[in-house]
């Protein structure tokens, strides 16, 4: 059955839909902290970047376009002389570099303080990985649940040192088109619609987040899933322009409706799961605004969650489910 929620208390903070990535961190230290933000290096990923470079974090931009991430790094460094700023390779679609990736970083021997699960695709026409896996789902739930579940010794060591690492899960208010499917997750055998498999993408992101945190929050790892709100970036590139008219997201001139955030406002709330005091060993939780969301009537399509997404057994199944999957003989 889903969690009731507030446990024990809604927790909410000083900041609202229009504050920045900038504003949270402000006053708010993270030096010698260790952080992974995936898809780092453009959109929403930047704005994160910046903000935990900026509060001293020691952030590494975990891109598909090394170029592009040593570019964004460069300015980085010069905007925040005092970061330190990494990058290094990762394509979440192929597992094989999701592993080298985590490979490569406990290597290193570091603590990971802070897991930022932020790249995302959307809304693309029905494409597959080698393994057969649906592309949205395998990109934004399966590779990032591989990174993490591979990067646990690193975040336990973070929470056996300060009592207190973080993993935060990017889902979204799409999680509310579509539960995930256990009977079909990959539409084998059903139609594919690009927006179904959307939400149960975003469903699964927030089901992995409850999933870490009842799993492993007595190691000091919590998890929370974060709700960015409608952001223009390149998440989009898989719309026309008119999908977007119709879909009522634009004004006459073709710009974005008041209701969308700036990336830099879209960041905030995963900086804040990252980094707020008040949030210290809570988890489990959707986060949008910078404060806990509540459960949300069904017709409510902007704010809040639906249940599916705050069930205990469902989260632990969906573990599973993703364990099995990664772990078949060619994976």
């Amino acid at each position: 059955m889903p969690i009731d929620f507030p446990l024990p208390s809604p927790v909410v903070s000083a900041f609202g839909a229009r504050s920045t990535a900038l504003d949270v961190v402000a006053g708010c230290p993270l030096h010698k902290r260790h952080a992974i933000v995936t898809g780092g290096a453009s959109g929403l990923g930047l704005e994160t970047s910046k903000a935990l470079a900026f509060a001293g974090a020691h952030v590494t931009l975990a891109v598909r376009n090394l170029t592009q991430g040593d570019t964004v790094a460069r300015g980085l460094r010069a905007a925040f002389p005092h970061a330190a700023i990494s990058v290094a390779q990762l394509d979440l679609a192929d597992i094989a570099s999701v592993r080298s990736f985590a490979t490569g970083w406990l290597a290193t021997g570091a603590t990971l303080d802070i897991l930022i699960n932020n790249a995302a695709i959307m809304a693309c026409p029905l494409t597959r990985t080698v393994q057969g896996w649906e592309a949205q789902f395998a990109t934004n739930h399966l590779g990032h649940f591989a990174l993490t579940t591979a990067l646990l010794p690193a975040l336990f060591r973070a929470g056996a040192a300060t009592g207190d690492a973080r993993v935060v899960c990017l889902s979204s208010a799409g999680h509310k088109i579509a539960d995930v499917d256990f009977d079909d997750i990959h539409y084998e055998r059903r139609d594919y619609n690009k927006w179904n498999a959307y939400g149960q993408a975003k469903s699964a992101n927030a089901l992995m987040a409850l999933g870490l945190h009842l799993k492993y929050a007595a190691r000091h790892v919590t998890a929370n899933a974060v709700h960015p709100g409608g952001i223009m970036t390149g998440l989009q590139k898989y719309l026309p322009m008119e999908e977007m008219r119709a879909a009522g997201w634009l004004k006459a001139d073709g710009t974005p409706l008041d209701i969308f955030k700036t990336p830099a406002q879209g960041a905030s709330t995963s900086v804040w799961a990252a980094s707020a005091p008040e949030l210290r060993g809570r988890g489990g939780l959707y986060l949008e605004d910078c404060r806990q969301g509540l459960p949300a009537e069904s017709n409510n399509r902007i704010s809040g969650y639906l249940p599916h997404i705050a069930d205990p057994a469902a989260a632990l199944r969906l573990w599973e489910v993703s364990e099995r999957m990664l772990s078949a003989p060619d994976n």
